[in-house]
């Protein structure tokens, strides 16, 4: 049983008489008489990052992933509470003065406050983070509409090469694996575009799982299906690169989460200030396919026009 039919079964009927929960079917809790919109992630060692060597980077990651579920729905994150249980090895001095001049660093690029916590003794490393905002609307999940477009922002796959990279699974040329890690431990964040997603977005998602898994959990709650080109879906010049030296497939790089880009829907007639509107921030975009009846199944097609099968949709946690 993965994450999601634990919460279905268990939990989702415990928030029947709590509008603000969104059915525990969004990434935030959203209370619109209050303004308020929070979000919670926790991240463990060796599942969510894969080694601790780098505390500083591990803060600012799995900081900007919990802030990214607030940037999707159109809100600017203002404050944070971080968690953290670790030892004495993982809590030593040099470690703490490490994540505290990270969390001041994330601090002023993104305009947040840590605002309170907690920290406890135990021998797995974990973090909890609670990420608060204000806006009177949010963009939510499950608000797609038929023939909307599909779009995504910047590039998808790099994370997840740096993880192969972090594993030891691929080598490459020590300039590329710098790219790479910086890819994997430092998301790229489009906070600037937060507000100005209401002008033109239906529904919206950061792609956390992976392309796919992340496009289910879009339209989950709708009759509703999607089309998806892959030539379409963007990637770096340099994974491309390596994909094709390596003889690899670029499928397999987009559908395995972290890129914390948005994803979103929007109706063809937004095309113009969807274009204007990025190319007045200098943020990649990509139209990636379109939103379809459910009288057909979900779709992916590939460079030669032909339907393919995934069999890897993202990453889920399995109990």
């Amino acid at each position: 049983m993965h994450e999601f039919d634990i919460i279905k079964k268990y939990f989702s009927k415990l928030s029947l008489n709590n509008k603000n929960s969104l059915s525990l079917n969004d990434d935030v809790f959203f209370d619109k008489s209050k303004k308020l919109v929070i979000s919670v992630d926790t991240y463990i060692d060796k599942s969510h990052f894969f080694n601790f060597k780098n505390p500083d980077l591990v803060v600012k990651k799995i900081l900007r992933s919990s802030i990214s579920d607030l940037i999707c729905k159109g809100v600017k994150p203002k404050y944070y509470f971080i968690s953290g249980s670790g030892n004495r090895k993982t809590f030593k001095k040099s470690n703490l003065s490490k994540i505290s001049q990270s969390l001041k660093q994330e601090q002023k690029k993104f305009g947040i406050h840590i605002s309170g916590g907690d920290t406890v003794f135990s021998n797995k490393l974990s973090f909890t983070i609670i990420s608060v905002g204000f806006s009177p609307n949010i963009i939510f999940r499950n608000k797609a509409k038929l023939n909307d477009d599909i779009y995504v922002t910047g590039n998808l796959g790099d994370s997840y090469m740096g993880l192969r990279i972090l594993k030891k699974r691929i080598s490459l040329k020590k300039d590329l694996n710098k790219y790479f890690l910086k890819k994997y431990y430092l998301p790229e964040l489009h906070i600037n575009l937060a507000k100005k997603l209401f002008n033109f977005a239906n529904t919206s998602i950061d792609i956390s799982d992976g392309l796919f898994a992340d496009l289910d959990k879009l339209v989950n709650k709708q009759k509703l299906s999607y089309k998806i080109n892959l030539t379409d879906v963007p990637i770096s010049n340099d994974l491309n690169k390596v994909i094709l030296l390596k003889k690899l497939k670029k499928i397999d790089f987009i559908s395995n989460g972290d890129d914390y880009q948005i994803l979103f829907t929007a109706s063809k007639q937004k095309s113009r200030i969807i274009k204007r509107t990025f190319r007045s921030l200098g943020i990649k975009i990509s139209k990636i396919g379109n939103i379809s009846s459910a009288a057909q199944k979900s779709q992916i097609f590939d460079e030669k026009g032909n339907k393919i099968a995934i069999k890897n949709k993202g990453h889920f946690h399995n109990f």
